[in-house]
């Protein structure tokens, strides 16, 4: 993987987007629950701290390049723009005298988090930097110890020792807070400290911070109430697409009402114009025709003349109106394939989070149950009291939706790399690749793609095989 450093310094040099879209899509979880925190669980003063954060990666991004990792930077600055933003917000409010809150409809985390949420990061902050930096890769972006060590320039047994001299340091931090950590600390934190990002984020942060770093013609304030009409925009093109079409057809309709009477009148006419040229056709008849008869003769054939040319006027305007609706169709044909591939797309992610937070949950329940049971993991989901854990909602997901893997085998958390239990069935996504989810032994949930759903290949390669009992 490129680090941070090199793909910061490509940015600065070349204004690649691709290179800072990939630093973005890399720490835009960290960035945005670190704000969703500090901002009370408000998504959207979450989203401007995150916009905040990234636009100052862009404008410093020559300075920043020389750091080998940028999580402890982004971590801090997000810290700082929240405390910000939110005093801005809490201002603002006081003046208007709003103090309403929008309810939430999420789950309510378990009483430990509940409890250690609102200081986890200002007791963070106490800690330095390289302390921090230690926790944030380890329980934040749950890497493991060896990649924490490379990002820290020391090896593994080094970076263990510093992750855990830094992990007593933020209990001491908490204690002074009043919180009194529990051994469960450091699992509580790999399970909550990290909210995945609204869907489409990413892409929104990367585009704005680069203009706000780049361009100067719009403030960050203006970007950022483009960012949030962009989806008003959106739905006004499909009903007006939609609205477009309903008036192309009623002005259809009235064109052919219109042909149909000017068909009708041009018959009359030619009716006319046929009897009084017979009459003047015939022998001596044009000497009897009086003048005012010879001069209507006359006049009704520049009126079949003109209304010939009217009558095929409103022929071809029918034809444009008719090619004009073809292609609104299309269009909206088009549209409402796009929508319904993002919202499938959207859905897939939804049900791919749920997921991973569940098998998260159910990995801590697991290490909970060992604890009590001489570190042996559960050979069977029923074995697992998930109301006494607190987790009564994942009984039915655990029993339904994944299978375990080499639980019977002793010792098996000295094997961290062995599989737990995965997905019991692979999940194909609206583009057609396929998806499952494992958990693994050390507490950590990875995610697995595959072309054909053929997931072999991939457990040899990323995954341990402990000797099973003889």
């Amino acid at each position: 993987m490129t680090p941070d450093s090199e793909l910061l310094a490509t940015f600065a040099q070349t204004n690649s987007e691709d290179a800072f879209a990939e630093l973005v899509k890399r720490h835009v979880n960290l960035v945005y629950s670190a704000a969703l925190r500090q901002a009370g669980g408000d998504a959207h003063l979450a989203q401007d701290v995150a916009q905040t954060v990234f636009s100052d990666l862009a404008r410093k991004a020559g300075a920043l390049a020389r750091r080998e990792t940028l999580s402890g930077w982004l971590y801090t600055s997000a810290h700082f723009a929240a405390a910000k933003i939110v005093r801005a917000e809490t201002r603002r409010r006081d003046r208007e005298e709003k103090f309403m809150r929008e309810p939430t409809h999420e789950t309510a985390p378990e009483p430990d988090w509940e409890t250690l949420r609102p200081l986890l990061d200002s007791a963070m902050h106490d800690l330095k930097e390289a302390d921090r930096d230690a926790i944030l890769l380890r329980y934040f972006e749950n890497r493991q110890f060896a990649e924490v060590g490379t990002r820290l320039g020391l090896n593994e047994n080094a970076a263990r020792m510093r992750v855990d001299r830094a992990l007593e340091k933020l209990r001491a931090a908490l204690a002074r807070r009043g919180l009194t950590a529990t051994v469960t600390l450091a699992a509580t934190i790999s399970a909550h400290a990290i909210q995945v990002a609204p869907a489409g984020l990413t892409g929104t942060l990367t585009a704005t911070s680069i203009t706000a770093a780049g361009t100067g013609t719009f403030t960050l304030l203006k970007i950022m109430t483009l960012t949030k009409i962009k989806l008003a925009i959106g739905s006004l093109v499909v009903a007006g697409t939609a609205t477009a079409l309903v008036l192309q057809h009623q002005a259809q309709s009235q064109l052919r009402t219109d042909n149909v009477a000017l068909t009708q009148q041009l018959a009359q006419l030619k009716s006319d114009n046929d009897t009084l040229s017979n009459r003047l056709a015939s022998p001596g008849d044009s000497q009897k025709l009086p003048d005012g008869q010879l001069a209507e003769l006359l006049k009704l054939r520049g009126e079949v003349g003109t209304l010939r040319q009217q009558v095929s006027q409103y022929k071809k305007a029918s034809e444009e109106q008719a090619q004009n609706e073809q292609r609104l169709g299309q269009q909206l044909s088009t549209i409402k394939a796009e929508t319904d591939l993002a919202r499938a797309k959207a859905q897939f992610k939804v049900n791919e989070l749920r997921t991973i937070n569940n098998m998260k949950q159910i990995g801590l329940a697991f290490r909970i149950f060992a604890g009590d049971h001489a570190d042996q993991p559960p050979t069977n989901i029923d074995q697992v009291d998930f109301g006494y854990y607190g987790q009564t909602n994942l009984l039915l997901f655990a029993q339904n939706e994944i299978e375990l893997l080499n639980t019977t085998v002793p010792n098996l958390y000295n094997y961290p790399n062995a599989i737990e239990m995965r997905e019991r069935t692979p999940r194909q996504d609206p583009d057609g690749r396929w998806k499952r989810t494992y958990g693994l032994a050390n507490g950590s949930v990875q995610e697995a793609a595959s072309a054909d759903g053929n997931f072999e290949e991939w457990e040899k390669r990323n995954t341990q095989t402990p000797p099973q009992n003889p």
